[in-house]
């Protein structure tokens, strides 16, 4: 009988040994983080990377007795008293419902919001929120006030037909939303609007909004660029009138400089032989002066005459 109840003694002391064993370690996956409680006291994170941010996040005096630990693995704890959570480190999509909200020309507008988050300090997120159903309860709150307080400063057709402005308007709405999800070690990315909605007595109003808008618009293109063609016409008209007038310029003083050179030419070969070209000049007069129908009434010792005559 005694040996009996050693060995089942034995076997229930080996069983615990073994579960004791298998109890001390667990294993951090890739893409996972993990917080380790113990008497319900947070005394261990385990995290990917130790970052700078987390470390400043962990500068309460509330987490002063937090180690981090980077990289995955398999870890140790102590059996039956360390309890480890498990949180998912990968992006989760957010879904919100259909919530109306109002610009700031009081039109309604219904939105449907996603936005892709992740928890990036296990410590802050048990502590605040504990699990992804209230987190995203308090990304949904963050993002529908922030939300409403930027889409009020707005115009319904700006909203709906600028994306340029819309594109701005949620960059500046995810910077906003992730430094407030930071407080309980979330971080949000990327906040975009699935679907825009009018309402069917607000859509008639807004639409014609927008084509007031676009014809404007329109208008101040048109306008913009008769007033470019004025100023490049005027601009060609200068530059031509300038070119005109310095070609005409040149063109004097070549005729002045081709004027001078002839006198010259002329002068010198005048000077060489002046008979000769006195009797050139006279046949250019004969010329220019005589036809073949010409009468001539010239005394006959005149100078005209001179070579007519074989004088």
């Amino acid at each position: 009988m005694k040996g009996y109840i050693g060995r089942i003694t034995f076997g229930v002391i080996a069983l615990l040994l073994v579960i004791a064993v298998f109890g001390a370690f667990f294993e951090v996956n890739e893409g996972e983080s993990a917080i380790v409680q113990r008497f319900g006291e947070i005394v261990s994170v385990y995290v990917k990377e130790d970052t700078y941010e987390l470390r400043e996040q962990l500068q309460n005096p509330r987490y002063r007795d937090v180690t981090i630990h980077p990289g995955t693995g398999l870890r140790f704890k102590i059996p039956f008293i360390d309890t480890v959570t498990k949180y998912s480190s990968k992006l989760t999509t957010y879904d919100t419902l259909e919530r109306p909200v109002i610009t700031s020309n009081k039109k309604q507008l219904i939105f449907n919001n996603n936005a892709q988050w992740r928890i990036v300090n296990p410590v802050l997120f048990y502590t605040n929120v504990k699990n992804e159903a209230t987190a995203a309860g308090r990304i949904d709150s963050i993002v529908y006030a922030r939300m409403n307080d930027k889409v009020g400063k707005m115009e319904s057709h700006v909203l709906i037909a600028d994306k340029e402005a819309v594109a701005k308007m949620l960059d500046e709405l995810t910077q906003e939303v992730t430094l407030q999800s930071k407080e309980f070690g979330v971080e949000v990315f990327d906040i975009r609007i699935k679907r825009t909605d009018l309402p069917q007595e607000n859509s008639e109003s807004i639409y014609e909004r927008m084509r007031t808008e676009r014809a404007r618009i329109a208008q101040q293109y048109r306008s913009e660029g008769d007033e470019e063609a004025i100023k490049i016409r005027s601009e060609t008209d200068r530059q031509a009138t300038v070119i005109t007038s310095d070609a005409l310029r040149q063109s004097e003083i070549l005729k002045g400089q081709a004027d001078a050179e002839a006198a010259r030419i002329y002068n010198e070969a005048y000077g060489r032989d002046p008979e000769f070209f006195k009797f050139y000049n006279m046949l250019l007069t004969y010329r220019d002066t005589i036809g073949k129908s010409t009468t001539l009434i010239i005394p006959s010792n005149s100078e005209f005459a001179k070579y007519l005559m074989g004088e």
